[in-house]
Order: C-alpha cells, then structure tokens, then sequence
C-alpha cells in the first residue's frame, strides 16, 4: 500500500536583518498593545535597516521616532510598560545604551522589588554589540557582560535567523524586562528559513553542533567563529561541541555541565573582554559544579583588553578569531 509523503512547510531564504525585522512585524501583528520607538526606526528604516518599512505598514502611532536621548526612550518604554503596553525599545548600539543604564539597571530591573511586587514592567531592549566593521571605539564593544550583572532582567543574545524571528513573542510575554543583543556584523548573512517561524526557549542554549571530544561554548556573534573553528578541528580529527548559550541571564547551566561532562574539557568564547566577563562567569560555574569531570583547566578566549581599534589588522587582531579557538582547543586536548 503506498503512502502519501508528509506535507512540508515552505522555506524562504533570508537575511539576519530580514528575520529580526519578521519577528518585529510579527509582534506588532500579534498584540495591539506592542509598538517601537527609539531613533529614526520610522521613514529611515533605523540604523541597521530592520525596521525599514513597518512605519507605512503601522503608522506613527506604533513606529515612534524620538529624539536623540537613550534616557528619554528608555523611560518612556519603562512607563508604558507600566502601564499596560509592551513596548520595544531600540537602543541604537550598546555603547549609547550605557546612557540608558540608570533608567535599565535603577529603575526597570528594580521596579518588581521595589513596589512589593505590585508592578511588572514587560519591555524589550533591543540593542547592538560586536566589532569587525571597522567602526572603533565608538560603536563596536560588546556590553553583554555589564547587563548579564543585573538582577531583575533577562538578557538575551540572538546569532541565528530562527532566533531572530522567534525570540520577540517570548520576550513580550515575560513579565519582566528584557535587553536583547543583536549583531550588525552578521545582519546580511543569508539561511533557508521555514515560513512558519519556531518559538523559542528562552530559558535554554542550544548545541549547534554536537560532538564529543571539547566543549566550545560561545554566544552572539562569536558563534559563527567558533562553528568555523570546529570545521577546522573536525578536519583535523577532534569532534568539538558547540554551545550557544543564547541567555546569558539566567545562564543554562545544566546544558552546558552536562556536555562538560561527555568531553571532560571546555573553551569558552567571546566577543567582550575576557576580565569579569560572560566566559568567566561559565568557566567557574564548570569548575564549581563539574571539577572532577575536567581533564584540563577551562581555556577563555576574549577580546584584547582593549578599546577596539579602527585599523582593520589592529581590529582582527582584538576580536577572537578561528585560529586563536583552535590553538585553545589543541592546548585543553594535550594538557599535561
């Protein structure tokens, strides 16, 4: 008797800043209640070209264009989140977030404890981080580390196109704050996508690539270094896992032990600096709770302590890159 094959979903191919702009149209559809503001996000499109053309579709009512001042919009999200809209604020890189952090870290994050549990404020933040575009010190560090410090709020990093798409729904139904992280640097990086988008976990990293031998353990932008890393590696015979951690508060802790505990050794890989980051907050939850699954120290590859540099050579040099992921994979395999 033959069978008729399953039905399959349709796929489309699209840019990282297509996705991210799908999820932003997909919200705004999905909850009357959502509606962006932050700098020239309307006619101009915004810096990195994700909202471009959701002013004609939504109007000004719910693409809201401000003025110059992260403080301003920050505010203004935190207050209509109060009271019952769920905003999403676009905060034009991270290095102009930290004009925002008082309103973030002093008001947002606190807001819950604050009123003896009487007020929830359910905002997006979404920003940018990353070098490798040449854009020096002004527009290209990597503050995830400085959010992921604070209790009261989520933060997230997006490096796929399904997460991308997926990721504002779960956002907007948490009651509390979220800071999302994306990446210019990898915005016109093309995948096949499923014109159904999946919901993502929140609440969950996610192995990109399953293997045996180390751990690599990453987040953001960095992710599509490390993946080519362990290309190197495989051809060179060792079978690297890849982690994208994807939250980075609250960190998955368990995903992450548990592969330590298949490899018996780890890398863990970032884009921010090294001192007092995200990968040094991994590494001593590994050495805390699997010391005795390790056969080597955990290896920690950042960015050079450093403003990052404009010089493209000087650049590279800062940001971590395959070779540096590979050398610190060999050293973990042939410890001692």
């Amino acid at each position: 008797m033959s069978t008729s094959a399953p039905p399959t979903s349709e796929v489309s191919t699209l840019t990282l800043r297509e996705a991210h702009r799908q999820g932003l149209r997909n919200a705004l559809l999905r909850d009357e209640r959502v509606f962006l503001l932050g700098e020239d996000i309307g006619a101009y499109g915004g810096c990195f070209a994700v909202t471009m053309g959701l002013l004609g579709e939504f109007g000004h009512e719910r693409i809201r264009d401000t003025p110059l001042s992260e403080v301003a919009i920050a505010g203004a999200a935190i207050g209509a989140a109060m009271n019952g809209m769920r905003p999403i604020a676009e905060l034009m890189t991270c290095n102009f977030s930290l004009l925002a952090l008082d309103q973030i870290v002093n008001n947002a994050a606190t807001m819950l404890h604050m009123s003896g549990g009487q007020f929830n404020v359910p905002v997006v933040f979404r920003t940018t981080a990353g070098g490798g575009r040449q854009l020096a010190a002004q527009h290209s560090h990597s503050f995830e580390p400085t959010f992921a410090h604070v209790p009261g709020i989520r933060v997230l990093a997006v490096a796929t196109h399904e997460d991308a798409r997926g990721v504002l729904q779960p956002a907007l139904d948490d009651p509390d704050p979220v800071v999302l992280f994306e990446y210019p640097r990898i915005m016109t990086l093309e995948a096949e996508c499923p014109d159904e988008p999946a919901v993502v976990d929140l609440t969950s990293a996610a192995i990109r690539r399953p293997g045996n031998d180390v751990t690599l353990v990453t987040y953001g932008v960095t992710l599509y270094t490390v993946l080519q890393a362990a290309k190197i590696l495989e051809e060179e015979g060792v079978d690297a896992e890849v982690i994208d951690l994807r939250s980075l508060r609250p960190l998955d802790d368990a995903t992450v032990l548990a592969s330590v505990a298949r490899t018996h050794r780890a890398v863990v890989v970032e884009e921010a600096w090294r001192t007092l980051g995200v990968g040094a907050e991994v590494a001593s939850r590994i050495t805390e709770e699997a010391f005795y699954e390790l056969d080597a120290p955990v290896a920690r590859i950042g960015c050079a302590e450093v403003p990052l540099p404009y010089a493209k050579q000087l650049e590279d040099a800062a940001i971590p890159q395959a070779a540096q992921i590979v050398a610190a994979a060999h050293r973990v395999l042939h410890h001692g």
